[in-house]
């Protein structure tokens, strides 16, 4: 029984190949969209979850609010590691991370080469995650000071094999590191991948026991059965003992008075499988996605499954009367309607199948473009798993069930006695439920439409916004603290080059990712309830005119003045905060040590001489933050503005005079605006992925609407040819066979505006710089869903037109 259901499905979707294929492919492509979305999906699912003891492993966050500015943290002190392993037997180990500051300069042969993805790491390090060494111990690798790890790909880049432990490196001219271990690459699902471990023992900060200052990401590894929510309540009576003591110290007030000010300090654990989907804090040790974007792309899939099951639902119903004299005869022939069920299923699940085999082959296709768009490494095997096998055949069982259920019971109603008697209607005329259908199909797509159009217009105001400084046309130079005592010398020969109009030497640019945040008070005491906390930035006297910051007030530094050395420049924001009508003139004060107790001799003052405009330095998801410039001799970035037709050539000139200067340093540039759009790289790839996602949605939708006025066309073949007759003109045939699609497009439009108003309001509510959604985006995407279905008609409406009417009706 079922080969003959399988030999007749097999017949009519050949004998029917027009809209057989039409079905394959909307279902191929709906489905092919659903893996790669699937495949998407798993992999941020399924970030650090190679570690071993992955459910063991929570970092320790701050949640800290001094000096009216919240600050959420992926750091905690470096004392706090180890004393959560002291003093609570939950905590098995502990591992810290520091940022390796500064440059990383590796030599190879003359060369010295720039390297990334290096961290400072405990010993520990091993015990906690999972990262195989394929040379050295694990247990001692990263005990000794100036020890380093190596990954694979390192330790082949700079001697050509991984049996290179006892091995040195030349790290910066001047600091040698010694090849304890040698790991293999970190898995690309990893928050943080890292090429390099050097020893914590090397890192003096490690030991300072400064419960006041937050720079070290700390991960605890629980032991089992150990409940994190009761751990991270002993948090508070921790901070009394060693936290409280140095805020005593250092500002002279008690636990209370600090609470009293407004400020707190609290710490959190985070499961480390959930940073990646669930952690945008300060100091994370790589960009992270966000759980939202996981919900938004599974939605996204099912609706574009659904878009093709509608298809195949409306297409099998319109095309209803071919099939009813089919069923009448079977009837009649004894057949049970039971039968006739399983036979219009099989041909259903059938169709699905070969979607399923040419989605596979799409997928296979589409997989190294798909990596590209979403900045991924997904390789097709992930689909080769004997679970995933049978999870795809479900899945193409159950498309073909959902997509082939109503036609099968539809068709099978039928009663013989009226289909042979002619009775039946032409079955595209008829049919609510289908219109339902479309409309459902066109409000799917109108969402994605005004979404597409709403992601596309933020991200082109983040491109586009003032940002308070100038990003065009600045040359940035990394790593140019090599140049020492020759600093002065390198920024007058770029000076002498043609179209460089400013040269300014920081460590600290708004698109850097070094930040220094610390507190400082209105008045000597250091009374915390006249404190601010903001960042400090050391800069030159060329760093505002060189980057284009307006000062609203005051003025800049100035060579000509020697009291400017204790000078300050803060952004509005900050003057906001001190509350001053006149910030002008006024003195900020600082502690010299913030390890050191309070004393005149260890508080440094500074007067403000200006006040700039402010300007982002962070994410736009983030509102601005008070700033203050300060002279200092930071020299590890170098901005040149510049102003020629011949980019190139000033390039070449400026390594010139690098060369000149430096022997053996890599040259390492980069466009400012270039920098600025690199922190939004995830917002624009996931923009990307979803706009894709959204016209190959809408293609679908199409393809069904193609399918349905092609066999409305058919159907009223006769009819059209008598209105032609009687005088109907092309236009009056084209709005007959359109009106009714438009007004399910417009029935569509109203129903989905309201909706997709509400999503995507919550989406913007992530950035502190948004647009707004006006009426002309819902006015666009209900006009571009009209001028869609209106082009998918046309063609067909047109072309039924334009037919003979003799063949027709020439039957008649």
């Amino acid at each position: 029984m079922l080969r003959n259901y399988i030999l007749v499905a097999c017949r009519n979707l050949w004998k029917n190949k027009g809209f057989s294929a039409i079905n394959i492919i909307g279902l191929a492509v709906g489905i092919a969209i659903c893996l790669l979305i699937l495949l998407f999906v798993k992999d941020e699912l399924g970030y650090d979850r190679y570690n071993s003891k992955a459910a063991q492993i929570y970092r320790v966050d701050g949640d800290i609010k001094f000096g009216g500015i919240r600050m959420i943290l992926a750091v905690s002190p470096d004392p706090m590691g180890p004393t959560m392993k002291k003093d609570y037997p939950q905590v098995a180990q502990f591992v810290r991370f520091r940022n390796f500051s500064g440059r990383f300069l590796v030599k190879k042969g003359n060369q010295n080469l720039q390297e990334s993805g290096v961290r400072y790491a405990d010993s520990t390090l091993f015990d906690v995650f999972s990262l195989p060494l394929v040379q050295g111990d694990s247990a001692t690798a990263l005990v000794e000071p100036n020890s380093i790890v190596l990954s694979e790909t390192m330790a082949r880049k700079y001697f050509s094999s991984v049996n290179v432990v006892g091995k040195t490196l030349l790290v910066n001219d001047t600091n040698i590191y010694k090849v304890t271990g040698v790991m293999k690459d970190m898995p690309f699902q990893s928050h943080f991948r890292e090429d390099f471990f050097i020893s914590m023992s090397s890192n003096p900060e490690s030991r300072s026991g400064l419960w006041v200052m937050n720079n070290f990401n700390t991960y605890l590894v629980l032991r089992p059965g150990s409940d994190p929510k009761q751990l991270a309540s002993r948090f508070d009576a921790m901070l009394d003992k060693y936290l409280f003591p140095q805020v005593q110290q250092m500002l002279g007030s008690s636990e209370d008075e600090f609470k009293k000010g407004g400020n707190f300090a609290q710490y959190t654990l985070t499961p480390l499988t959930g940073i990646h989907l669930n952690s945008n804090k300060i100091g994370e040790l790589g960009a992270n996605s966000d759980l939202k974007y996981v919900y938004i792309f599974s939605a996204t899939a099912v609706f574009i499954l659904f878009i093709a099951c509608i298809n195949f639902m409306n297409l099998s119903t319109a095309r209803s009367s071919n099939r009813a004299k089919e069923v009448g005869i079977r009837k009649v022939l004894g057949s049970l309607r039971g039968n006739l069920v399983r036979q219009f299923l099989t041909e259903s699940i059938l169709l699905s199948f070969i979607s399923l085999a040419l989605a596979l082959l799409i997928v296979s296709l589409c997989l190294p473009y798909f990596n590209a768009l979403s900045g991924k490494d997904i390789q097709l095997h992930a689909l080769s798993g004997p679970d995933t096998v049978l999870g795809l055949c479900a899945l193409a069982g159950i498309v073909g069930l959902l997509a082939g259920s109503y036609p099968a019971f539809y068709l099978s109603s039928f009663v013989p006695m009226k289909v042979l008697k002619g009775v039946l209607s032409t079955g595209f005329k008829s049919g609510r439920f289908r219109s339902t259908l479309v409309i459902f199909q066109f409000s799917i797509s109108i969402f994605l439409i005004i979404s597409t159009i709403v992601i596309y217009n933020q991200l082109r105001f983040i491109r586009n916004k003032d940002i308070g400084f100038n990003r065009e046309q600045v040359l940035v130079l990394q790593n140019t603290d090599v140049l020492g005592r020759n600093a002065r010398a390198f920024r007058s020969g770029l000076m002498q080059i043609p179209g460089v109009q400013d040269v300014t030497m920081t460590g600290f640019l708004p698109t850097n990712t070094y930040r220094n945040e610390a507190p400082m008070f209105l008045d000597p005491t250091l009374d915390q309830k006249k404190a601010i906390s903001l960042q400090i930035w050391d800069i030159d006297e060329h760093y505002t005119s060189t980057l284009g910051i307006k000062f609203v007030r005051g003025r800049n530094f100035s060579e000509q003045f020697p009291t400017d050395s204790t000078g300050i420049v803060i952004n509005e924001t900050a003057a906001r905060l001190l509350g001053y009508a006149d910030p002008l003139n006024k003195k900020l004060y600082i502690p010299k040590n913030f390890q050191a107790a309070k004393s005149d001799d260890n508080i440094a003052s500074f007067h403000i001489l200006g006040v700039v405009k402010d300007f982002n330095f962070n994410s736009l998801r983030q509102p601005v933050t008070p700033l203050a410039l300060m002279l200092g001799t930071n020299h590890n970035s170098t901005a040149i503005r510049i102003h020629t037709t011949n980019i190139p050539r000033l390039i070449t000139q400026v390594n010139e005079v690098w060369n000149s200067i430096t022997v053996f340093q890599p040259f390492n540039n980069s466009f400012m605006d270039d920098d600025f759009n690199r922190i939004y790289n995830s917002e624009q790839r996931i923009g990307n992925m979803f706009i894709n996602f959204a016209v190959l949605a809408i293609f679908i939708a199409c393809l069904g609407l193609f399918g349905l006025v092609t066999y409305a066309a058919e159907q009223r073949s006769r009819e059209i040819g008598i209105r032609k007759v009687l005088g109907a003109s092309i236009r009056n045939i084209v709005a007959l066979l359109s009106r009714d699609f438009l007004g399910l497009v417009i029935i569509a439009s109203l129903i989905t505006f309201p909706l997709a108003w509400l999503a995507m309001n919550h989406w913007l509510e992530d950035f502190a710089y948004r647009i707004s959604i006006g009426w002309m985006v819902f006015a666009a995407a209900g006009v571009l869903a009209i001028l869609i279905a209106l082009a998918t008609v046309s063609f067909q409406a047109v072309k039924a037109a334009l037919a003979n009417p003799v063949k027709s009706l020439k039957t008649e």
